[in-house]
């Protein structure tokens, strides 16, 4: 069992940053891959961006390219989002997941494990 708690979202205005956090217990953290979802009221949870078990790879969304960075930090067992020149699409709620495939994917249903959810919401 991986718990995930996610923080770090907020109210910003068009063009601010935000930094997501995702901490996971346990200490099998680096077996791992993680990923950023995010979902509006109606939608489908849409891929954010992931990262691989090791750090070496990662994945995002054409959405996000240029503006959002994922990383991870094995030591303390957080995965981060780092979100500049934010725009009132990127509101919504984010969450956290951990995979137990050895690739990177943009899959939700490939996902074992989801935190709660963090919301972000972009003011113009």
């Amino acid at each position: 069992q991986v718990q995930l708690v996610e923080s770090g979202g907020g109210l910003v205005q068009a063009g601010g940053s935000l930094r997501l956090s995702c901490a996971a217990s346990g200490r099998t953290f680096s077996k791992y891959a993680m990923g950023w979802f995010r979902q509006t009221p109606g939608k489908e949870r849409e891929f954010v961006a992931a990262i691989s078990r090791s750090g070496d790879r990662i994945a995002s969304a054409d959405s996000v390219k240029g503006r959002f960075t994922i990383s991870r930090d094995s030591a303390k067992n957080t995965v981060y989002l780092q979100m500049n020149s934010l725009k009132p699409e990127d509101t919504a709620v984010y969450y956290c997941a951990a995979s137990s495939l050895t690739v990177v994917t943009f899959k939700a249903s490939e996902y074992d494990y989801w935190g709660q959810g963090t919301q972000v919401t972009v003011s113009s």
